[in-house]
Formats: C-alpha cells, structure tokens, sequence
C-alpha cells in the first residue's frame, strides 16, 4: 500500500511515532542529532510549500524509471543520499517546539490546493501535491526509522 500525507490514518501514524521520539536518542546511522533531524523535516516541509523552486541536483533521480523506483519501491539507502543545503537552514529549537512547527507545517501543506503550481525537488524534479504527499510520507519514515521509531 502507497503510504502518504494524505491519508488521515498514516498522517496518525506518523504523529505516534514522532511522539515516542526522544531528543537525545543517537542515530542508528547518519550523523544527524534527533534535534537536527526534526528541524531538517521542517525545513523539507518549508521546501513543499515554497512558490519557488530548488535547482536540480544532478544524480540518477532524474531519470523516469530511477525516479518512479525511489519514490514508489526500493527503500531508502541509510545516510547515502545527501539532501539540498536549504533541507538544512534551521537550527534546533525546543524539542516540543519543533514537534509543533512541524505539525503545523503538514497541516499547511495539506491546506493547500492541490492544483496549485508545486515547487520541483531537486533530486526528482517535477512533483505535484500527490507525489509531494508521498515523498514526504518516506522521507519522514525515513528518519523515524533511523531514530528508531
């Protein structure tokens, strides 16, 4: 089953699992902080709602079928892809704050019409609100996972 933001159950879920999530939990791999990690799922989400886009990062996501196989089938590789700069910009705050700020985030980005013109991401280029919905979706288990939630 396609795992996505727009769904209500896997939206429920994902807040459960951020909710066991302890700030100072070391990472299975990577070297992001648990802090770090929550203010890096803000900033993908600030990214989402942006009027403009990132450019494009040369790499394999760019061709139909890779791209179609990283969003839809294969896992993730663990701390192998490295994300834009701008997935980086904000530094930590409180743990519940950032907990809040990214809450409110998916609630905007669900907020949003769907129709609207979505930005591009700059490893997978052309993305609408539903393809947006569930990258999000892996990118957040993505890191869950690496925290072990």
């Amino acid at each position: 089953m396609l795992r996505t933001l727009n769904s209500p159950a896997h939206r429920a879920e994902l807040v459960e699992r951020l909710a066991r999530l302890d700030p100072d939990q070391p990472p299975r791999w990577g070297s992001l902080t648990a802090p770090r990690m929550l203010a890096h799922l803000c900033d993908q989400m600030r990214m989402t709602l942006s009027d403009e886009s990132l450019p494009p990062i040369p790499g394999p996501t760019h061709y139909p079928v890779l791209r179609e196989l990283f969003l839809y089938a294969l896992p993730w590789p663990k701390g192998s892809i490295q994300g834009p700069p701008e997935a980086f910009d904000a530094d930590p705050a409180a743990w519940a704050q950032d907990l809040d700020t990214l809450s409110k985030l998916v609630d905007q980005f669900l907020s949003l019409d769907p129709d609207r013109d979505w930005p591009n991401h700059p490893h997978f280029g052309r993305m609408n609100q539903r393809v947006w919905a569930v990258f999000s979706h892996k990118h957040f288990d993505h890191h869950l996972r690496q925290f072990g939630a």
